[in-house]
């Protein structure tokens, strides 16, 4: 029998998370598959699409009470994007299901015609992003989907932090009139505050305010710099946390505001640090004239490391602690 694997926030991080009084609440994965299946009740045009992956995004239930609304393609990719599109261009609202590591590659090209170039109204889910599949290593890590989706024309881009920004996210490109891509994992995350209306996607939360530095974090990245802020409070300094759910559009007056207002700022993604938010938040800032000490915390250009998606963070510097020290060492501090 394996061990368990390491919990995503060491012990100082978990006190940290009391002491800010936030809360675990359930992984993104679930909470996208309960607010589908409400909208999907509510709304007959609903279809889910998916390749072989309806256990593993949590849809077993929407399977189950709305089979007619779901459509399973199997192990291809190409399909699902290709039958995706075509309903959606026979008036169906579409969410089109697959692990990001494959959605985003194996179908790339359909992305790019069949949806975006012929702007049918298809939301492209990503799901278990990032490194959430851990040791399984580079193969099922998604750590290039948001340079490659940001690079097409004509597709949002929406990578939620908690539940609630998951339910509005989903809610939001229900609404949306063009593609979309949704990006989620599977570890359980801290409820970080109401989300606002749907259609606030577009603009960042500041979850924290300060002007020594700026953490600008998406998806789940977002906790670990919320929690790092509190452990720089602690030898008094001020850190703002923005949280940006929709990385294209960016919200580009929040990261001018953030260069012009702090003294230094830290993008952090679940990402690799080639095409992703930090380098979007780097043009944002250089375009506007805006120099700030700056940092991208990523994953850097190389095979992740093998462990869990706790190792991989804890290794790459993006836990509390690692994200604690990046800005104590950007603002020349011990």
């Amino acid at each position: 029998m394996s061990a368990p694997a390491p919990a995503m926030f060491s012990p100082r991080a978990s006190a940290m998370a009391a002491n800010l009084g936030l809360r675990l609440g359930r992984p993104n994965q679930d909470v996208f598959a309960d607010t589908l299946l409400e909208l999907a009740r509510a709304d007959r045009r609903v279809r889910v699409v998916t390749s072989d992956s309806r256990g593993s995004a949590k849809l077993v239930r929407f399977a189950q009470e709305l089979p007619g609304q779901i459509v399973e393609v199997g192990v291809a990719e190409q399909n699902l994007v290709g039958v995706a599109a075509g309903l959606a261009s026979a008036g169906k609202r579409v969410f089109a299901v697959s692990p990001a590591c494959f959605l985003t590659t194996r179908a790339l090209e359909q992305i790019k015609n069949d949806v975006a170039y012929s702007d049918h109204p298809v939301c492209l889910v990503g799901i278990s992003a990032g490194v959430s599949y851990g040791a399984l290593g580079s193969t099922h890590h998604a750590l290039h989907d948001l340079a490659a989706l940001r690079a097409i024309p004509n597709l949002a881009i929406l990578v939620p932090a908690d539940n609630a920004e998951t339910a509005a996210a989903v809610r939001w490109a229900l609404s949306a009139t063009h593609p979309v891509y949704l990006r989620f994992g599977k570890a359980p995350q801290y409820d970080l505050g109401a989300a606002g209306k749907p259609e606030d996607m577009g603009w960042a939360r500041k979850l924290r305010d300060g002007t020594d530095v700026c953490f600008v974090a998406t998806g789940e990245a977002v906790i670990h710099a919320l929690l790092a802020a509190g452990q720089l409070s602690e030898s008094g300094l001020t850190a703002r946390v923005l949280s940006l759910p929709m990385v294209r559009p960016l919200d580009v007056d929040a990261v001018r505001r953030a260069g012009r207002e702090c003294r230094a700022v830290v993008t952090v993604e679940e990402h690799s640090v080639h095409g992703g938010l930090g380098e979007a938040c780097a043009a944002v800032l250089m375009q506007a004239g805006v120099s700030v000490p700056f940092r991208v915390v990523g994953i850097p250009d190389e095979d992740t490391v093998t462990g869990s998606q706790a190792d991989i963070f804890r290794h790459y510097g993006l836990s509390m602690e690692g994200l604690a020290a990046t800005a104590r060492h950007m603002l020349r501090l011990p």
